[in-house]
């Protein structure tokens, strides 16, 4: 509020300040011109609101030019406002996931505990053999079963951390197949206690085990220590994975404002190879012509001298034409195009055809997609939603389901996804027939 009674004080003092000078002038330059005080001082007073109206007139153009650039400027704001909350909202569910594996984590670092404190209470208990006999073999059994099952969530919890930073649905996957492995530990557990009531039964064969139970038992002490230093170091490396995720995120927003860069000068190359196509075209018919007729000045010749015997050595030469036609214009099979979809097959790079490809081909694409996208240095579901957004620019509707887990081209549009399949693949193949 004082800001802009400050401003409103300033705004008019400065148009007092207009009006005072431009009477003055218009009052002293009539007044030395016709040395009449009435009609000098009514030219000034007549110049103050002319001076005011120009002025007034200024500032609306001012002001509207104004409003134009807050304009744009708020449109560009909510569109990076838009990018913004997607980006958060990805950060969030991985943030979510993240915390979810991390309490299953919490929960087995528990297991462990309590593994632990039932070792104490084995040891403990050592003074009477025939319960000793009983507890420690249900718990060695039950212990190695246990830590068997825990090197592979270890094993599983390694892999996820690995692979955060570029596949988010394989972590979906992967922390289902731990709750599901999860589910069979508790299955596993309650069988053991069937079992622990079944080994009360067998006391008599414990009396004749006990020097070896007690070498399985040192035995699996070591194995808890060797355990204990493989936990260690997997904190170590979930820590080390955190930062490296953080790292990436930076090097991905670098590497998307250098992708933006690289697309530009790849539309630029664009044009330069079509012009240079259209230049190749024309080289290659001419060529083509003056092999075609020295072919057929070279076989007339030898098939007056030679007969038909060496009219089949030429046969490579034949092949040699066969494989110099003049190419097939890629662009007339764009005739059965609409113009969207002409358009669309314009702006698609290499890459992004290779992904509709592998979605049309394969039952199960993730695979492929990921190496297309590890090549190209991004992600997956950057490299679908990229392909969508092209889609809504230029055809107006969507070709890839973003709901569904393994990518997957809407039925309307596959027939329209094969013929610039096709268009692709015969413009790669015209290089290597010409050379």
């Amino acid at each position: 509020m004082l800001k802009t009674s400050n401003m409103q004080s300033a705004i008019v003092s400065n148009r007092l300040i207009i009006g005072i000078v431009a009477f003055g002038v218009s009052f002293g330059l009539s007044l030395v011109l016709s040395w009449d005080f009435n009609k000098a001082f009514l030219t000034g007073v007549v110049t103050v609101p002319a001076t005011y109206l120009s002025v007034l007139f200024v500032d609306k153009r001012k002001r509207n030019h104004e409003i134009l650039i807050l304009d744009s400027l708020q449109r560009r704001i909510r569109d990076l406002e838009g990018l913004k909350s997607r980006i958060i909202a990805e950060v969030y569910q991985l943030e979510a996931h993240n915390a979810l594996l991390h309490t299953e984590s919490s929960n087995l670092q528990n297991q462990v505990i309590e593994r632990r404190n039932q070792r104490d209470t084995l040891n403990r208990e050592l003074s009477t053999y025939v319960i000793e006999k009983k507890q420690l073999e249900a718990k060695i059994n039950y212990l190695q079963n246990e830590l068997h099952a825990l090197d592979q969530s270890k094993v599983e919890l390694n892999n996820t951390f690995s692979a955060l930073t570029a596949e988010k649905r394989r972590l979906e996957l992967k922390s289902n197949v731990s709750r599901a492995e999860i589910t069979q530990l508790q299955a596993q557990i309650n069988e053991f206690q069937q079992q622990k009531q079944e080994l009360e039964s067998s006391l008599t064969l414990l009396n004749r085990l006990k020097p070896q139970l007690e070498e399985k038992l040192h035995e699996l002490r070591v194995q808890i220590q060797e355990l204990e230093v493989q936990e260690n170091q997997q904190k170590q490396l979930i820590l080390e994975k955190k930062a490296e995720k953080e790292h990436i995120e930076a090097s991905l927003n670098s590497l998307q404002t250098q992708l933006t860069e690289q697309q530009i000068e790849l539309q630029q190359l664009q044009e330069q190879v079509i012009l240079l196509q259209g230049e190749r075209d024309q080289l290659q018919s001419q060529v083509w012509e003056l092999l075609h007729q020295m072919g057929t000045l070279t076989t007339q010749e030898q098939l007056n001298e030679n007969g038909q015997e060496e009219s089949e050595d030429l046969f490579p030469f034949s092949e040699l034409l066969e494989s110099l036609e003049p190419p097939i214009d890629t662009t007339d099979r764009g005739e059965n195009f609409s113009e969207e979809w002409a358009e669309f097959t314009k702006q698609l790079q290499s890459y992004e055809i290779r992904v509709l490809k592998a979605m049309l081909e394969q039952d199960n694409p993730n695979a492929a997609i990921k190496k297309i996208a590890e090549e190209n240095i991004t992600m997956p579901n950057l490299l679908i939603d990229s392909i969508n957004e092209l889609a809504n620019n230029t055809i107006g509707e969507l070709i890839i389901d973003p709901n569904s887990e393994t990518p997957e081209i809407y039925e309307e549009h596959r027939t329209n996804i094969k013929k610039v399949i096709a268009m692709y693949e015969n413009k790669m193949a015209e290089p290597t027939s010409f050379n």
